[in-house]
């Protein structure tokens, strides 16, 4: 029997691939609509600006967006001096020991107390008594617009939420302007939240450029994400003009280059050698007698000073810059500078026996300072210069060579507000060092004074030269070291009969030799080193020379520097 094959209707199964193929396409179009249709969400702003108290006042700073916050207090905005010092003004000061607040200028220490002190903001006709400072807990705040007369800042005080925004920046500030009304993302790309609205011709300032997207702060204080389509042409450089009037740090400049060494005076006798140690000496033009010394943490100091001394150098042609030291051991240096009592008592009987003894400058000298004591050391140059510059004073200061432990010295506020900054160029390797090797390497010098030129006006620096030499003594795997001057490592050297040659790298003579018991090393500071060393004078234009010390020297060297300063 024959059966015919049936007929297949495809026409269902047709219908139902093109109604996936269909719902495919329009899920498609869909995905990419969305994909690349910007979001409307809008972040919210307590939350952008981490608000979680009503009184907190969320802080822009230039383009930044502060961790800390400020505070509305009696309807007035408040900045804590964290924020204050470290972005606005650092010469705002606070003493929690005696809770007064200092702030420093060129001719005046102005103290301010939490609370009581008060004065006028605002243009006469709308002039109001305003609150300087608050102390909430252990933090000061400070009113914003007393930091406004004394800074050149801008601010504005928001609403909706309550946010304040201070600019600082005014040079070399990238800036864009917008094409056209758009927004400010939270991050960057069209998913991303949107912070607030532009408009066409705003100029908002960079941040950061990631080609695609531009990072941006706005004028209203949100620091987001912009397209870069959507404006008007790449970042460009501007400086904005001020009316502000910085005040200015007048300082002493000798018209010749400083030739200063260094006298070490232990006892009133000592002072009795100063014409046997200038018999052989030429060049020197400033002497510093290390007179003073802190002698409690009550700020009273200990004085070797003679009027004798004064007239006999000042007869030779010298001037006199007393040095103040801080070498006694039971004497915390913070604990004196960190109370303003103390610290005043210092300045105020270093003035006295500057002018008492006729003296011509003040030489601070006050090493291995602490991280946490820097700041109170730099507080306490500034009020000791207000001092001496009322009083015609040379004020100089005596710094370690500098490395990233030494950063709290603040080398560059130091350049403002003193009249000579003086580099310590040796103990590269001192007594304690774990190896033997070199006082003051040409390296190791040449990138003191290049790292201190970098924050000081080279007309300001002083590079100080060794007249030692360590002798490096290694024994049973026990390495210990003595200091000789030049003289006596010189005749140590012959003495052992060893053999120097020319270090081309440290630009030293160098010997070494072993005696069967112990192996001698020894990198000599000579008037050959010494020459290479002022070099580096000339090259930076730098203000002069310093030595350490008169006494230790050999006679060839004082030709050696004073060639090296002509």
């Amino acid at each position: 029997m024959l059966y015919k094959k049936k007929k297949q209707n495809f026409a269902p199964v047709m219908v139902v691939i093109l109604l996936i193929l269909l719902i495919g396409a329009i899920g498609l179009v869909v995905h990419m609509i969305q994909k690349y249709t910007p979001t409307k969400e809008r972040m919210d702003p307590m939350a952008y600006y981490g608000i979680a108290d009503i009184e907190e006042l969320p802080l822009v700073f230039g383009t930044e967006v502060l961790a800390v916050k400020g505070r509305m207090m009696e309807g007035e905005p408040y900045v804590p001096l964290e924020a204050v010092t470290a972005y606005l003004n650092k010469r705002f000061y606070w003493d929690p020991n005696e809770q007064i607040l200092i702030y420093t200028t060129p001719t005046e220490k102005m103290i301010i107390t939490p609370e009581n002190a008060s004065y006028m903001v605002g243009e006469e006709s709308r002039a109001a008594e305003r609150v300087i400072c608050r102390l909430v807990g252990d933090v000061l705040y400070i009113h914003i617009a007393f930091v406004k007369q004394v800074t050149d800042i801008d601010y504005t005080l928001l609403q909706e939420p309550g946010r304040l925004v201070v600019q600082y920046q005014w040079s070399d500030v990238s800036v864009v302007e917008v094409r056209e009304d758009t927004q400010v993302r939270y991050r960057g790309g069209i998913k991303s939240e949107i912070l607030t609205d532009v408009a066409e011709g705003a100029v908002l300032r960079v941040v950061d450029d990631l080609d695609d997207w531009k990072c941006v702060v706005t004028e209203d204080g949100y620091v987001g994400y912009i397209k870069s389509s959507e404006l008007a042409g790449e970042p460009q450089k501007q400086d904005f003009e001020r009316q502000f009037q910085a005040p200015v740090y007048t300082s002493i400049s000798r018209d010749h280059p400083i030739n200063l060494t260094w006298h070490q005076v232990t006892n009133m006798d000592a002072n009795n050698m100063l014409g046997t140690l200038l018999a052989n000496v030429s060049g020197v033009n400033v002497i510093s007698p290390t007179w003073f010394s802190i002698i409690n943490e009550q700020g009273e100091i200990s004085s070797l000073a003679s009027a004798e001394y004064v007239a006999d150098a000042h007869a030779r042609g010298l001037e006199v810059w007393g040095l103040v030291s801080n070498f006694e051991e039971n004497v915390s240096t913070f604990n004196v500078l960190s109370h303003t009592a103390s610290r005043t008592r210092v300045e105020n009987l270093l003035i006295q026996a500057a002018l008492q003894y006729g003296l011509d400058g003040i030489n601070v000298d006050l090493e291995n300072l602490s991280e946490d004591a820097g700041p109170h050391f730099v507080q306490f140059l500034r009020e000791l210069s207000i001092l001496c510059r009322a009083n015609q004073l040379v004020l100089s200061v005596d710094d370690p060579v500098p490395q990233e432990f030494t950063k709290h010295y603040d080398r560059q506020e130091q350049g403002v507000i003193v009249d000579y900054v003086i580099i310590m160029g040796y103990d590269e390797n001192y007594a304690d060092s774990p190896e033997a090797g070199s006082v003051a390497s040409y390296p190791w010098v040449r990138q003191g004074v290049e790292d201190t030129v970098a924050v000081v006006p080279a007309s300001k620096v002083i590079n100080a030269v060794p007249f030692y030499t360590r002798v490096w003594k290694t024994t049973a795997g026990i390495l210990s070291s003595e200091a000789l001057g030049m003289a006596d490592a010189a005749r140590f050297v012959r003495k052992n009969k060893i053999e120097t040659y020319w270090d081309k790298e440290k630009c030293q003579n160098y010997g070494e030799y072993d005696n069967g018991e112990s192996f001698y090393q020894v990198w000599l500071e000579d008037a050959e080193s010494l020459e290479v060393k002022m070099g580096l004078v000339k090259e930076y234009g730098l203000a002069g020379v310093a030595s350490w010390k008169l006494g230790f020297e050999r006679k060839n060297v004082w030709k050696v520097l004073s060639d090296g300063l002509g």
